[in-house]
Formats: C-alpha cells, sequence, structure tokens
C-alpha cells in the first residue's frame, strides 16, 4: 500500500481519536506496581471514576475491553442457573446475552425493534408476571453503537421500581460513558460496564465494572465460577491503591490524563458538544436525503449515527471506497444490519472542524460511487454550526 499524506480520520463510534495530551502522559516510564507513588495514583483514579460514572458504590478497573466487563458483572452478582432478562434491540444487547447463555444463566430475550429504544412497558409487563421473582437481572444497552439508538435508562428503573422487583439493573455504557449524561447513583443501576476506547479517549485495553451497594451484596452470596473476574480480589487490594495482578499502567497514565480534560472541559459542557456535533450529523444525513437508522427521534444518538444505504448499494463496499479514496473509517453494519448501514461516529475527542472533514469524506464518497444523493448536507451541517 502506498503511503497516504495526512492524518487518518477514524470516524468509528469507537475507538475514537486520542487525544495528544493522552499519549503524552503514557509516554513514561512503568513505575513499581506495588509502590506508594502508584498506590496514589490508583486511589485517585477511583474516585474519580465514580465522578465520572455518577456515584456509583465502586469502580472495578480490569486490563481488558468491555466484553470482558460483561462476564465479570454477570459471574460476581449471580449464580449458576440463574434467570437473566435481556432486551434485545442491538447487535451489542444480544452478544450481551449470548455471553450470559455461554456462562449457564437461563436467558429469556425480549425482542425490541432495533430501530427504537428499549420498551420499557415491554419490561414492566414481563417483570409484573415474575410473580415469584425468579428473574434475578435485567440486562440493557444505554446507547446502542450499532444502530444509534440511546435507552431511558431511568424509565427501565422506574419500572423495576413500579412492580417492585428486586432483580438488579445491569447497563451497558460502553459508547455512552463520557459523551451522554449517565447517572448511575441517580438511576440506581447496579452495575454497569463501560470500556476506554469511546468517550473517554483511550486506546483499547481497560474495562469497568461500577457497581453498586446492592450489587456488592449480591456478589457476597454468589457462587459462579471466576478467578481473574473476582471483585472480592479486588475489593482487597483496591482500597490500598493496588491491584491483585499486574495492571495496564500506561493506560492508567492515559486514563487519568483524560479524566483531567473532561474536568477541565466540565461534563456539562462535554455533553452539549457530543449533542451539538451529533445534531450536525444527523442533519447532515437528511440533507442527503439518507435516512437516519434510529427511527424514534428522541432515542437519538449522541454518540454516534447508523444510516441506512439505499437500496442495491453496498454499504461495505462504500466504506472501502471512503477508505482507499479519503483515507476514514467508517463503522461497518454489525449482524443482521452487514451491508446495509454504515455508522459515522462523533464522540471523544471531537471538534467542528474535525466533524465537517469527516462528513465532507461521506459527501465525497457518496458522489464517487454514484449513490443517489441530494446536495445538501454539508451545506445544512455547516448552517447549524455557525448558528448554533
Amino acid at each position: 500500500m502506498p503511503r497516504k499524506s495526512g492524518r487518518h480520520f477514524l470516524q468509528l463510534p469507537g475507538p475514537t481519536n486520542v487525544p495528544d495530551r493522552v499519549f503524552r502522559a503514557m509516554n513514561r516510564a512503568v513505575i513499581d506496581h506495588r509502590g506508594p507513588e502508584f498506590s496514589t495514583m490508583v486511589t485517585r483514579l477511583l474516585e474519580d471514576l465514580r465522578w465520572i460514572f455518577g456515584a456509583p458504590e465502586h469502580v472495578f478497573v480490569f486490563p481488558s475491553s468491555a466484553s470482558g466487563c460483561w462476564e465479570a458483572a454477570l459471574v460476581n452478582t449471580l449464580s449458576p442457573g440463574d434467570h437473566v432478562l435481556v432486551f434485545n434491540n442491538g447487535f451489542f444487547a444480544g452478544k450481551w446475552g449470548a455471553i450470559a447463555e455461554r456462562l449457564g444463566f437461563n436467558v429469556e430475550t425480549l425482542e425490541g425493534d432495533w430501530r427504537y429504544p428499549v420498551d420499557a412497558r415491554a419490561i414492566r409487563d414481563r417483570l409484573k408476571a415474575d410473580q415469584d421473582h425468579s428473574i434475578q437481572a435485567v440486562l440493557v444497552v444505554h446507547n446502542e453503537t450499532s444502530t444509534g439508538v440511546t435507552s431511558d435508562i431511568a424509565e427501565v428503573r422506574a419500572v423495576l421500581d413500579s412492580v417492585e422487583h428486586p432483580a438488579l439493573l445491569m447497563v451497558d455504557a460502553v459508547s455512552s460513558l463520557g459523551a451522554t449524561e449517565y447517572q448511575q447513583g441517580e438511576w440506581r443501576v447496579d452495575v454497569t460496564v463501560s470500556g476506554s476506547q469511546k468517550g473517554l479517549m483511550l486506546p483499547p485495553g481497560l474495562g469497568f465494572c461500577a457497581v453498586s451497594s446492592k450489587a456488592i451484596e449480591w456478589h457476597e452470596r454468589a457462587t459462579s465460577n471466576r478467578g481473574y473476574w473476582d471483585f472480592t480480589d479486588m475489593l482487597d487490594v483496591n482500597r490500598f491503591g493496588f491491584f491483585p495482578y499486574t495492571p495496564a499502567t500506561t493506560l492508567l497514565y492515559g486514563l487519568e490524563e483524560a479524566l483531567v480534560m473532561l474536568r477541565e472541559e466540565g461534563l456539562d459542557m462535554v455533553f452539549a458538544r457530543h449533542a451539538r456535533l451529533a445534531e450536525a450529523t444527523r442533519l447532515a444525513v437528511s440533507g442527503w436525503g439518507l435516512d437516519n437508522f434510529c427511527a424514534d427521534a428522541i432515542a437519538y444518538s449522541n454518540s454516534g449515527t447508523t444510516v441506512q444505504m439505499p437500496d442495491r448499494f453496498d454499504a461495505d463496499a462504500f466504506r472501502g471506497v471512503v477508505l482507499k479514496r479519503f483515507n476514514m473509517s467508517l463503522g461497518s453494519g454489525l449482524g443482521r444490519l452487514k451491508e446495509k448501514v454504515f455508522r459515522i461516529g462523533h464522540l471523544g475527542d471531537l471538534n467542528e472542524l474535525m466533524l465537517m472533514g469527516a462528513l465532507s469524506g461521506v459527501e465525497m464518497g457518496l458522489k464517487v460511487e454514484g449513490i443517489p444523493h441530494e446536495d445538501r448536507g454539508l451545506r445544512a451541517a455547516i448552517e447549524f454550526l455557525v448558528a448554533s
């Protein structure tokens, strides 16, 4: 492959662009992970993570992807054969349910429309019918990365409360944390799973389980086999600022800097920036005459927009042209959406000019591939960004 000049546009809904400040923070010598300097850093980090998650009881940090923390959430709070209810409204929701099934839990799936958010009424009806409280956990995704649909987690919590159901509420916030408001304490989420490579602006490699005091109580009586993922091992040494095994030290350096950057900007401003850039993207898609896969305007994602490809055109072929001609990576369609959609990521370390470069790349790709569209997309995005 010939060398391409300029920077590559990584316009996925994760991994996202890593800021230079984070790279510089990671470019330092590894320190003793049993020493006082490391202990001080980790103690501070764990408290800062409670801030970004919205005040859970504790945040466990694993050297893993977020998928590993799907497993950690389940095996630390449940026992073999426990009944788990999964609301499937996207690729990652379904995949979390599949992991639970492989681990030996009794998985029941409520099938949802992938173009819409979690149907809290369907969850309410199922839990209301569960008179003997056999369902031990409810699994939902806050922002479904595959579809560009965000669900109302506070509404799901209200449903559990309305039927007085004691099940644990577990939430995947992988692509929403650091991009969309998330309040674990206020919404009384019991376990939140997330990862480093999206709104937290880090390379892949860190997984997070943020847990409530209720989840820790359930952990104490859960009997699922676990070794690497054991919360008990983490709790024993986290209180001293350490980990039960060798941690990903340089990624922790980067995490420390990323959290500093988020505090400097202010979370309200971070969320407003993401909402603004997301709206500009949606206006561009509409201006091209293309359709947003998400069919509920209230549920539009501020992390990424999933765009439907017109009939007879292959979304993966289009993505390949954009990569080859304009050095930009767009997200692919996953599962049943393969070749039918492409995804534009607009989260993490992003500003107006970076977004407009990405949208220009999409429009040029549409022209090169001869995909029917209108030429109003870029203008609509520019006018919105200037006016707002």
